[in-house]
């Protein structure tokens, strides 16, 4: 397990000042596969930090039904957007898919940080960049791919994580059934790939 700090690294943060601030501010917490980080509809004004496991965030419908929008591994953030404005409660939930070592620091200190430090400002501009190509690359494979297609393009683009989540949250995060990814999986290995 590495000791690194994961949003200190994404930030860059020996390099920015007050960061022994943040640092200091900052929680870590051990999260068990299967529990929950935060629920829908939740006050959760903080950034998450992934040091070690790996964390599915998804949105339940009104009969519970979980749709996966994104995984997040080591190294990498995430927060509900909705969450961080002022009154603003949780649109999605995160639940831990491995055994996880989470960061966590509150929005509120970092904006703070942002609007009295040029350098802090860029680097928060840095992750919202991050985080909202994400985000496009993510409608358009909705919304332009096929089930193949899009398959194989998380595939490309997160060969470490593929192996690592289970089948049947892979098939709701891809917008398919379990068996309708089963058979896209036969057919891709079929083909080589």
């Amino acid at each position: 397990m590495s000791e690194r700090a994961a949003l200190g690294d994404l930030l860059n943060g020996s390099t920015l000042p007050e960061w022994p601030r943040v640092a200091e501010a900052m929680t870590v917490r051990q999260v068990m596969a299967g529990a929950t980080v935060f629920r829908q509809d939740e006050v959760q004004p903080h950034v998450y930090g992934v040091r070690h496991g790996l964390v599915k965030l998804c949105y339940l419908d009104l009969h519970g039904n979980e749709w996966i929008k994104s995984f997040v591994g080591e190294g990498g953030f995430f927060a509900s957007l909705v969450a961080l404005a002022p009154g603003g409660r949780t649109s999605f939930m995160a639940v831990a898919l491995e055994d996880s070592t989470l960061e966590r620091v509150d929005h509120a200190l970092l904006d703070d940080l942002a609007s009295r430090h040029l350098a802090w400002s860029r680097a928060l501009h840095a992750l919202m960049m991050a985080h909202s190509i994400r985000k496009e690359q993510r409608e358009r494979e909705l919304l332009t791919l096929s089930a193949e297609a899009r398959y194989r393009a998380f595939l490309e683009t997160h060969p470490d994580l593929a192996m690592r989540i289970p089948q049947k949250d892979l098939a709701r995060h891809l917008g398919v059934t379990p068996v309708g990814l089963n058979r896209i999986v036969r057919r891709v290995r079929e083909t080589g790939g």
